[in-house]
């Protein structure tokens, strides 16, 4: 698979939409994804692909890639007069909802526009003003009893963003937090297909993260790994950063977080793989133990988990259009190999 394989991939990955707890058509595309590197590929309770590729010995240690496939959306909440009324599921900005075209996830989609005052009729103070989430509709074009009749209430919705390359090496569009992180996961599949292992390889593109980690928990519980490498997309560098922010800037690597959410041993073992193999890297400083990602559920399962955290940069988290380094991912995905190549057997 080279870069333009994966430029491929994302494109079809993230034109798919999957919001938390909507995530079923992502999931079902990534086991297909997944089944020629894999020995098994499922779906469990929550939403969770799951896959797995054994390594054939008695007692292995298991070692579990992860990144989350569900993407920031909103669910209608009513309707009134033909335009409906939603909420966030997750991190959805009001800022980015009120300049969004929309997805209505019926079947088939229903496409909107959320309703904004034009600046002619708009008082001076009220320029300045975000709208709240409640004080605002998507417009679909129908009247009242259409509506109601099309579109129940608890139907999901996503923003509109295509998927396209961007400057010279730069993905941008919707849903690459972190539909990146499976791609790179994806990747490292692909080079460790001729390798022989000696851990047992899971993978899990968990849902519903967004809401709070809430797939990867009861899939970790399950799989119970000795070892996890969490993919996630971390803040790039944009001209209205704070001075004062560390932030990494696009074709910097790899991301690799430092901090009591990760364990130091593994921590520091992937560091030193990313030397040994000049896999381009920077370390990320996260001070709590709550990361904002999966990590934060896997590492405190069961016994505990030995667990990494990987981000790839990106800028506009949580925008219609992120923007990602197509090396960036490439970097992840050569880490993520050679991580997979050095563990050892009992």
């Amino acid at each position: 698979m080279d870069v333009m394989d994966v430029m491929d991939v994302l494109v079809e990955l993230c034109s798919l939409s999957g919001p938390p707890g909507f995530e079923e058509p992502v999931a079902k595309h990534v086991c297909s994804l997944m089944e020629p590197y894999m020995d098994e590929t499922w779906i469990d309770v929550m939403g969770n692909a799951i896959g797995v590729r054994r390594c054939g010995k008695e007692g292995a240690r298991k070692l579990l890639f992860d990144a989350h496939i569900d993407e920031i959306g909103l669910i209608i909440t009513g309707c009134e007069e033909g335009y409906l009324r939603f909420a966030p599921l997750g991190g959805l900005d009001a800022r980015v909802a009120s300049t969004a075209g929309i997805q209505v996830l019926t079947d088939p989609p229903h496409f909107g526009v959320v309703c904004a005052l034009p600046p002619h009729v708009l008082k001076q103070e009220d320029t300045e003003k975000f709208v709240k989430f409640e004080d605002m509709y998507i417009d679909v074009g129908l009247t009242q009893e259409v509506a109601e009749k099309a579109i129940p209430l608890g139907t999901p919705a996503v923003p509109v963003s295509s998927i396209r390359h961007f400057g010279s090496n730069y993905v941008c569009g919707k849903a690459l937090d972190d539909r990146a992180g499976f791609v790179a996961i994806l990747r490292s599949l692909e080079l460790l297909q001729s390798e022989k292992l000696e851990v047992d390889l899971y993978v899990m593109a968990s849902v519903q993260e967004e809401v709070g980690t809430r797939g990867a928990a009861p899939g970790v519980y399950a799989i119970a790994p000795d070892y996890c490498v969490v993919i996630d997309v971390g803040h790039a560098k944009t001209p209205d950063s704070k001075p004062t922010d560390t932030l990494a800037q696009l074709g910097s690597g790899v991301l690799i977080a430092r901090g009591p959410n990760m364990n130091q041993e593994f921590t520091k073992t992937v560091v030193e793989l990313a030397e040994k193999h000049e896999i381009k890297h920077m370390i990320e400083v996260i001070p709590t133990g709550m990361s904002g990602t999966n990590a934060r559920a896997i590492q405190v399962s069961r016994e505990g988990v030995s667990t990494a955290l990987f981000g790839i940069p990106l800028k506009y988290m949580h925008c219609t259009h992120e923007v990602a380094s197509l090396e960036d991912i490439e970097c992840t995905a050569q880490l993520l190999s050679e991580t997979a190549k050095s563990l050892v057997a009992k």
